[in-house]
C-alpha cells in the first residue's frame, strides 16, 4: 500500500539532512552540482553501481569491511568524470569545519571523506569544456549548509539536473519521500539523465506513474505530435552539437536515505533494492551507455524496529527483517515517485548544445 508523504515530499524530510544545489547557465554552459549534506558527525552509507559506465569517487570506502564508518556528504554532478572535482570543493568546506575522519590528535586533522557520482552531461550547453569545478561544489554544499531543516528541495533545472536528458525529453532532479506506519521516514533525491526512456512509446504515459494507481492516458493525436516534435527536436539538436561531439552517453544518479537505524551493510542492501525504482520508471536501464549509481544513507536517529516489534514477531518473520524489508521496499517506491517528479519539473531547454523538450511542454495538461 502506498504510504503518506513527509511535509515536503523530499529528500529533507529525513531529519538532519540538507540540500544544496549549484549550477552554471548560459555561456556555453549548462551543468550543475547538488550536495547532500548529513548531520555533524555523518550518516551511514552505501551505495550500489549498475550501469556500465560509471564515473565515481570514494565508492570503495563505504565497503562495510573498510575502515571509515559514517560520511558527512554524498556529491552528485555533471561534468562527466571532469566533474568529480566537484567534490574536492565539498572536502574542502568539511575540513575547514572540522568535519571528516580525525587522523591526528588536533581536531583539525581531519580527512573528509565525500562519495561522489557524475553523470554525463558534457556539451548540452554548447561549450564541451563547461563543466562543475571545486568553486561549484562547494557553492553547492555552502548552499545545503544555510537551508533550514526541513527545507523543501528545488526540482526539475536545478544543480545535477541542469544539463540532465532522458531519452530525448529534459531530465532534472526530483525528490519525494514517504513515513512508513513504524514512523520511520524514507526519502529519494535523483538525477535523471537516462539513455532509456521515461515514457511508453506506444501511449506517451510515464512509465513511473503506472505504479501510483490508474491512470489517465495522453489523447493519441497528443502523443502522435508529441513523438512528431521529439524527432524534429533530435534532428536540431544532432546538428548544433556536431562541433561539441554529443554522444549518447547519460547516467542517473541518486540518493536514498532514511531516519531509521542501518548498518553499513544494510545500507548498501538499501541501496541496491531502490535501484528497483528506477527500473520501474526507466527502460531501458543499466546500459552500458549509463552509469546508474545509487547511495543510501542512514541518519540511525530512530531504531529499526521498536522494543514491542521485536517482543512480538509477526508471521513467524523475525521483526527486525521485517522492518527493513519495509524500508527497503519503501527505497524503491520513492525513487519512482521521484523520477516521475522529476520529468514532472522539468523545463524544456532550446540552446547551442541541443533542443531538449520536457514532458509538460509535450503533453501539456496531460502531464498531469
Amino acid at each position: 500500500m502506498p504510504y503518506p508523504a513527509g511535509p515536503q515530499d523530499a529528500l529533507t524530510d529525513v531529519a538532519g539532512l540538507r540540500v544544496g544545489h549549484a549550477q552554471r547557465i548560459g555561456d556555453g554552459a549548462l551543468t550543475g552540482t547538488t550536495v547532500v549534506l548529513a548531520p555533524e558527525g555523518g550518516a551511514v552509507a552505501g551505495v550500489d553501481v549498475r550501469g556500465g559506465g560509471p564515473g565515481t569517487r570514494e565508492t570503495d570506502a563505504l565497503d562495510p569491511r573498510n575502515l571509515v564508518q559514517r560520511v558527512e556528504a554524498v556529491v552528485l554532478t555533471g561534468g562527466s568524470a571532469f566533474g568529480l572535482d566537484a567534490a574536492s570543493g565539498v572536502a574542502g568546506w568539511l575540513e575547514d569545519r572540522g568535519r571528516g575522519f580525525r587522523v591526528g590528535p588536533d581536531a583539525a586533522q581531519v580527512v573528509p571523506v565525500v562519495p561522489a557520482a557524475a553523470l554525463f552531461d558534457l556539451g548540452r550547453g554548447g561549450d564541451w569544456r563547461a563543466r562543475p569545478d571545486a568553486a561549484l561544489g562547494r557553492a553547492a554544499v555552502e548552499a545545503a549548509a544555510v537551508t533550514a531543516p526541513g527545507a523543501p528541495v528545488a526540482q526539475g533545472i536545478a544543480g545535477a539536473g541542469t544539463g540532465a536528458v532522458a531519452g530525448g525529453l529534459k531530465g532534472g532532479i526530483g525528490t519525494a519521500s514517504a513515513v512508513l506506519p513504524s514512523g520511520a521516514t524514507v526519502a529519494a533525491l535523483v538525477a535523471v539523465n537516462a539513455a532509456g526512456s521515461l515514457a511508453d512509446p506506444l501511449t506517451g504515459a510515464l512509465y513511473g506513474r503506472l505504479y501510483e494507481g490508474p491512470v489517465t492516458l495522453p489523447a493519441p493525436e497528443r502523443h502522435a505530435a508529441a513523438l512528431r516534435r521529439l524527432e524534429e527536436a533530435g534532428r536540431i539538436s544532432r546538428a548544433r552539437s556536431a562541433a561539441s561531439v554529443h554522444p549518447p552517453l547519460h547516467t542517473t544518479l541518486a540518493v536514498v536515505a532514511t531516519d531509521a537505524a542501518l548498518t553499513r551493510a544494510q545500507a548498501h542492501k538499501l541501496a541496491g533494492t531502490a535501484h528497483d525504482g528506477l527500473a520501474r520508471a526507466i527502460r531501458p536501464v543499466h546500459q552500458l551507455t549509463d552509469g546508474d549509481t545509487v547511495f543510501a544513507l542512514s541518519t540511525a536517529a530512530r531504531p529499526l524496529a521498536s522494543e514491542e516489534a521485536l517482543a512480538t514477531p509477526a508471521f513467524g518473520v523475525h521483526p527486525e527483517a521485517g522492518a527493513l524489508n519495509a524500508v527497503l521496499a519503501a527505497g524503491a517506491d520513492v525513487l519512482t515517485r521521484a523520477v516521475v517528479r522529476a520529468a514532472l519539473a522539468a523545463e524544456s531547454v532550446d540552446g547551442p548544445g541541443g533542443v531538449f523538450p520536457s514532458y509538460r511542454e509535450l503533453y501539456g495538461n496531460a502531464a498531469g
